[in-house]
């Protein structure tokens, strides 16, 4: 749709529980996590054109348990997400090829019931080479996080004892989603959980120590978020099926559109 909510239209159909997009607009894909059943460790990722012509699973289902939060880096032509119940997260080329895992926080199904092991949202800073990503919590636990951690693996480490791993928030309610104001240096993200520090949407700078802000209140299960630096503004999606904009500040807050089932991730693209 367009960023006002006119001219909205459904471009795929078939999806198996969908929750994560990313787009490359130069190349004509869009790019979308499919959840799948979680207890049958059956996620996948799919690609189409931008009209959704051409659909092609290119991460097949079982090789990521429940795929979450896509972030789509176009220059060095590689596609992050984040992989719940299989508590990783995770890397392919933009092809699907050469599936590679990060950061690795438990394995087998006694880890898969701890929910502060779930690796939900994720972005990217290739300026500087971090990933960030979130493990979410229990509901309303306060045990929610956010880390980073280099991109690549340190040398003679692996996913599961790296030791680069930065704790940069904790003891969160809920954290979902993720997206990087690489101008301004100012990660976003979306709060599940009860008010007042649940249903938001946050911010901090990333290269200083301080407590984050609040922007946004009010929501209802916020999940998805989206920047577009350059008119600041933001796009946020609920479960309660709502797509707001705002400010970068949280100011001119608007509901656009509500009511359209249980939103997830979204994404703004220049077409």
């Amino acid at each position: 749709m367009n960023p006002d909510g006119s001219d909205r239209k459904t471009i795929v159909t078939n999806c198996r529980f969908p929750d994560g997009i990313g787009v490359d607009s130069e190349a004509g894909h869009i790019y979308w996590s499919n959840m799948g059943i979680p207890p049958l460790n059956d996620g996948s990722i799919e690609r189409a054109d931008l009209d959704g012509a051409n659909q092609k699973v290119i991460v097949l289902q079982g090789v990521t348990h429940t795929p979450k939060q896509i972030h789509v880096d176009k220059v060095n032509g590689k596609l992050y997400w984040c992989d719940r119940e299989g508590m990783r997260v995770m890397r392919a080329n933009l092809d699907g090829s050469q599936v590679e895992t990060l950061v690795e926080t438990g394995r087998g199904d006694k880890d898969a019931r701890d929910q502060t092991r779930w690796c939900i949202g994720i972005a990217i800073d290739p300026k500087f080479k971090k990933i960030y990503w979130t493990q979410k919590g229990p509901e309303n636990g306060e045990q929610g996080r956010i880390s980073r951690a280099n991109i690549d693996i340190p040398t003679g480490e692996t996913p599961t004892n790296r030791s680069d791993i930065e704790v940069l928030f904790d003891r969160l309610p809920e954290p979902i989603d993720l997206e990087l104001d690489l101008t301004n240096r100012i990660l976003y993200w979306t709060e599940r959980g009860d008010p007042p520090r649940g249903n938001t949407v946050n911010r901090a700078p990333i290269d200083t120590r301080a407590d984050p802000e609040i922007v946004v209140t009010h929501l209802m299960e916020g999940i998805g978020i989206a920047l577009d630096v350059p008119r600041n503004r933001m796009f946020v999606t609920d479960l309660a099926g709502s797509i707001y904009s705002a400010d970068l500040d949280g100011k001119n807050e608007r509901n656009f559109l509500y009511a359209q089932g249980n939103l997830t991730g979204i994404v703004y693209a220049e077409l």
